[in-house]
């Protein structure tokens, strides 16, 4: 076969075309976008929920998990201006007839909590220790919250610790015409110990919740029972004066010593 033969010619035209291709790839800057995401680059910025309640007291906030009789319960919170705007378990009880008591009680405690805005919710019927467990995670989520405000607002504030020293006197920027969150000395009864917090504004009680209880055995039933009602009893009374609970004599004790020393912190 000659050199000059077309079948040759053709061959070395179309393999200097494919080398030529390859060159071509080979010198393409890798700037495709999305290969730099994939790629661990950094990502669009994505919209947050700050833990906390920073700002304004706004975000997403979970509670310390719970253990019950019948396993861990932990609430997670959306706050939105200091305020429950949305409530869910993210852990409760479940296997067996657990199931259908979590199926009805934890849609019910949600919507408790998002209507109180506190910890204060009554116990569901049939889920005793599944409503006990639900307060103490929620309690522990609304701590967290109030500690990050509290970070945040006390400034130049002296005094606004949450169970610490004294609070300046009405009219005294920080303390004064603001709302005090008042930590009360742990009261030990028999049966174990209470601790109470109170919300106090202009002098008045607003809030009261209970950071500690007797739990564990019986002591379940007549907290979930007694504490709230403890609670409102506070708040309806303005001071420490307040009857105690039938069949919760020792909590509702313990109850009034450790509210009337958060009193006492806020002048009485």
């Amino acid at each position: 076969m000659r050199k000059s033969h077309p079948v040759r010619r053709a061959v070395l035209a179309g393999a200097a075309t494919v080398s030529g291709i390859v060159l071509l790839l080979s010198l393409k800057p890798a700037s495709d976008p999305g290969a730099a995401s994939a790629a661990g680059g950094a990502p669009p910025a994505a919209a947050q929920s700050p833990q906390g309640g920073r700002g304004a007291g706004s975000g997403t906030v979970t509670g310390d998990a719970a253990a019950t009789q019948y396993g861990p319960v932990q609430v997670r919170l959306t706050v939105s201006g200091g305020k429950i705007t949305g409530a869910e378990a993210v852990r409760a009880p479940k296997g067996g007839q657990s199931d259908r008591v979590t199926a009805d009680a934890v849609p019910k405690l949600n919507r408790a909590a998002v209507a109180a805005g506190t910890a204060d919710i009554d116990a569901v019927s049939g889920a005793t220790y599944t409503s006990a467990g639900y307060r103490k995670s929620l309690q522990s989520a609304l701590d967290k919250v109030a500690a990050a405000s509290a970070g945040q607002d006390s400034g130049e504030g002296a005094g606004q610790g949450a169970g610490g020293g004294s609070e300046q006197g009405s009219g005294d920027g920080g303390a004064g015409q603001g709302t005090q969150v008042l930590t009360g000395d742990v009261a030990r009864t028999q049966y174990g110990a209470v601790q109470v917090r109170v919300t106090v504004r202009g002098g008045k009680i607003t809030g009261a919740e209970t950071l500690q209880a007797p739990r564990g055995g019986q002591s379940d039933r007549v907290t979930a029972d007694a504490v709230p009602k403890l609670n409102r009893a506070a708040v309806a009374a303005g001071t420490a004066d307040i009857d105690a609970v039938s069949g919760a004599t020792y909590t509702s004790a313990g109850y009034k010593q450790s509210l009337q020393s958060a009193l006492d912190r806020a002048g009485g």
